[in-house]
């Protein structure tokens, strides 16, 4: 059994909490967009529907979309064109973790079995790309030539990020820099670009749709920080997969490259041969964390997140205090500190 590893932090208050106050916020348009998904995953091709539907139901902190409700309200938008683009982002971010879960070949996906596990590699890509294509749609309907460049941009993106991690996966030799060029790839650039929307869609200045992209970019590069030490540090029950699956698949994260460099030969030969090699025994996964432990490299990417959390937070002070303003100072804290 994975041992949990607690993370001593400065929390203002109950990070679980943190979620709840933004959601509340913005809940109406939240239902809102929750309906629009179901009617937009429809199809005469019943699998579409029943994979798609599956992935969503299984719930996950919806954040992405949150964060396009949320800035829009800090905006003062007042329409509805934020509904659709916040399921637009929910669309795209679905479609990358169907495609993921067949890259990585997982088979558990928020606590429940993936999606791949269920129905098969072929029909969980191909329902990624109808999810891709169901996201272009809402993007022209909206009508903006500034949403479609945000958001088709932030699709290229991703996707060269997915295959850049293809080439440091089972790479021991990759740096820190590589890691996080994957990182903002893969992750951040959707949280940066569901924020800015939120200053695009009531025409406010440049300098404010700088400073959420700003704020999303580094939230999201903190929120994949953490995420990759709670694959070492939560416990399965939490975190809504299996612990130790960034080991097994041989992903190279921060945790490790730190371990990686602060080793000595022996230590740096076992990563070689887990990851690079790919030959694991049993207890591998219970040695590797002890190596971190020792080394101290969770804490120390934790606290890595926790510079890149106090970037976005200081982005959102050009913003007047605002009720949604305290909540997405907050949601900086639950990103870093949470323990799923």
């Amino acid at each position: 059994m994975a041992t949990i590893i607690p993370l001593e932090s400065p929390r203002r208050k109950p990070v679980e909490s943190a979620l709840d106050a933004l959601f509340d916020l913005v809940a109406l348009d939240m239902q809102a967009v929750n309906q629009l998904i179901v009617q937009r995953m429809e199809s005469h091709v019943p699998l579409i529907p029943q994979l798609a539907g599956h992935i969503i139901a299984a719930g996950g902190k919806r954040l992405r979309p949150l964060l396009t409700l949320a800035t829009a309200k800090l905006c003062g938008y007042e329409g509805e064109r934020h509904r659709k683009l916040a399921a637009c982002v929910e669309f795209i971010h679905t479609a990358t973790l169907l495609h993921d879960d067949v890259v990585d070949a997982s088979d558990l996906r928020r606590g429940g079995p993936s999606a791949n596990a269920l129905f098969g590699n072929e029909p969980s890509v191909l329902v990624g790309d109808f999810l891709f294509s169901r996201a272009f749609q809402l993007m022209v309907e909206d009508g903006s030539i500034d949403v479609l460049r945000i958001l088709s941009n932030a699709s290229a993106v991703i996707a060269e990020g997915e295959v850049l991690q293809l080439t440091t996966t089972n790479d021991t030799a990759t740096s820190e820099q590589a890691y996080l060029e994957v990182v903002r790839a893969k992750t951040a650039e959707l949280f940066a670009a569901a924020c800015r929307l939120g200053a695009v869609v009531n025409g406010r200045p440049a300098s404010e749709e700088e400073a959420l992209r700003t704020f999303g970019l580094n939230l999201g590069i903190a929120f994949q920080i953490a995420d990759d030490v709670l694959d070492y540090a939560a416990s399965s029950a939490r975190l809504g997969k299996t612990v130790g699956d960034d080991f097994r698949e041989g992903k190279i994260t921060l945790p490790v490259i730190l371990a990686i460099h602060r080793g000595n030969e022996a230590e740096r030969g076992f990563w070689h041969r887990t990851l690079d090699a790919r030959e694991q025994r049993d207890g591998d996964l219970y040695h590797a964390q002890d190596l971190l432990r020792r080394h101290n490299t969770l804490r120390d990417a934790i606290d890595r997140a926790r510079h890149y959390g106090a970037i976005a937070r200081d982005a959102l002070g050009l913003f007047p205090d605002h009720p949604v303003k305290t909540a997405l100072l907050d949601i900086v804290d639950f990103t870093v500190e949470r323990e799923f």
